[in-house]
């Protein structure tokens, strides 16, 4: 997407049915253009499956369980995998999709890692 260095970042996307309804419909149509531009970009977006909680304690075998672990005020809607220029240009970049503008919020989580693209 981006040419030299980047950063990547995954975002979760939280909100709920009720925070969708009372956002006004040519806000929510915006916020829906901006996800599809994001796509369009060569952004990863995707809506949540059901978690599955892995775990090997001291690599003594592999226990899953189909439940997530961490909670959150509203349902996990979805993810985004984006790079970008800097942490401030990934806020940008989300701070007009439907989670962000619809009553909910976008976690943006820059991974600990740069790399150059087209290496």
């Amino acid at each position: 997407m981006f040419a030299g260095d980047v950063f990547l970042i995954i975002t979760t996307g939280c909100g709920d049915e009720a925070g969708h309804e009372r956002t006004a419909p040519n806000i929510r149509e915006r916020a829906h253009e901006q996800d599809e531009k994001l796509a369009q970009a060569g952004v990863r977006i995707g809506p949540a499956g059901e978690p599955v909680q892995v775990r090997n304690p001291q690599g003594r075998g592999i226990e899953s369980e189909l439940a997530p672990f961490m909670s959150s005020q509203l349902p996990l809607a979805g993810f985004m995998l984006i790079e970008a220029d800097n942490l401030e240009h990934a806020i940008a970049l989300v701070a007009d999709t439907p989670c962000a503008v619809a009553d909910g919020v976008v976690e943006v989580w820059p991974i600990e890692e740069t790399r150059t693209i087209n290496d």
